[in-house]
């Protein structure tokens, strides 16, 4: 099959600069086209496009911004495969994925993928921090960083794979962001296709964001998942209320420490030492540990507060989620 690969960029020509040199490197010994969306940038990654020209099969579009949901339907209606996947601009890609991606498809079919993310050692110590905080078993049960255990595997759209039968069955991404990929896969699973996690299709995920933006990402990510309960309440979960009832215990914990009871807060204490100690010998430096404390933290705050407030608006007080939260919605 033809593999398409479609990556959505906006205002990132370093970013696809790098992407591209890994891809150049692949193993893979197949034809595959590679489609690159600019949503709209001010800094446009035509002249990178150029650059790999005469090594990758690279086909460019500039379109008006819509944001990256929208974005990638406009380049999977544009591709000429048959299999598409679906890269973030910050991601790098090892030389062996495709050929692991072509392997794992013949061997077991799915029309729906998704893959794990890793950090390189050339990465930055927040990066590899927020890296631990998004992957480990400890934080995120490990669904971002090749687990299985928790449930039906929903893809994340920085590496998924999708097939042209399913993008056409299922239109593709909607509109809110974030949120439009498991949106996706939900669609996906009630119109009858399956999706799978593929264990050795990972990606380098450079995440280039500061402590600031991170943390308004995972707030992002927590006020869309009550948007998605209210759509699909079918295949809401308890774990999703697991980073709110994290803030709210370590807030009583304090305020059960001034009467004297501090059973609690020596539950948060091991937990956090648990993740130091993890992230220090996962990433072979006490540095990195003690920085993966903040990450976690700000991703459990950011996540619990957000989610909190979508839920009192969203499924207590039913508001319309375009009107409670504009800023989650693309206008297609």
């Amino acid at each position: 099959m033809l593999f398409s690969l479609i990556i959505p960029v906006y205002n990132r020509p370093d970013e696809v600069d790098e992407l591209l040199e890994s891809l150049s490197k692949t193993t893979y010994d197949q034809i595959f086209e590679i489609v690159l969306v600019e949503d709209g940038s001010t800094l446009r990654c035509q002249d990178v496009a150029q650059k790999y020209g005469d090594k990758l099969d690279i086909s460019y579009y500039y379109k008006e911004n819509s944001g990256p949901g929208d974005s990638r339907n406009y380049g999977m209606k544009k591709a000429r495969g048959d299999y598409y996947i679906i890269f973030d601009s910050d991601c790098i890609i090892p030389i062996t994925y495709l050929s692991e991606v072509d392997k794992a498809l013949k061997e077991n079919y799915v029309d729906c993928f998704g893959g794990p993310d890793k950090a390189l050692d050339s990465f930055s110590d927040i990066q590899k921090a927020i890296n631990f905080a998004m992957t480990s078993f400890l934080t995120t049960g490990g669904i971002r960083g090749g687990s299985e255990k928790i449930g039906k595997f929903q893809p994340r759209s920085f590496n998924m794979g999708l097939s042209r039968k399913a993008f056409e069955a299922s239109k593709g991404f909607g509109n809110i962001h974030p949120g439009e990929d498991p949106d996706l896969s939900i669609r996906l699973w009630n119109l009858g296709f399956e999706t799978r996690l593929f264990q050795n299709a990972f990606v380098y995920h450079k995440r280039r964001i500061d402590w600031e933006k991170f943390s308004i990402q995972v707030s992002k990510f927590g006020k869309a998942r009550p948007i998605l309960n209210s759509w699909y309440p079918q295949y809401n979960k308890l774990t999703f209320f697991f980073p709110t009832f994290f803030i709210i215990g370590f807030f009583v914990s304090l305020i059960l420490l001034v009467f004297n009871q501090d059973f609690l807060l020596k539950f948060y204490f091991g937990y956090f030492l648990a993740l130091f100690l993890l992230s220090s010998i996962q990433n072979k430096s006490i540095k990195i540990g003690y920085l993966s404390i903040i990450a976690v933290w700000k991703q459990f705050y950011g996540y619990g507060t957000g989610f909190l407030e979508s839920y009192i608006k969203v499924i207590l007080l039913k508001q319309n989620p375009q009107e409670a939260f504009p800023g989650l919605f693309f206008k297609n």
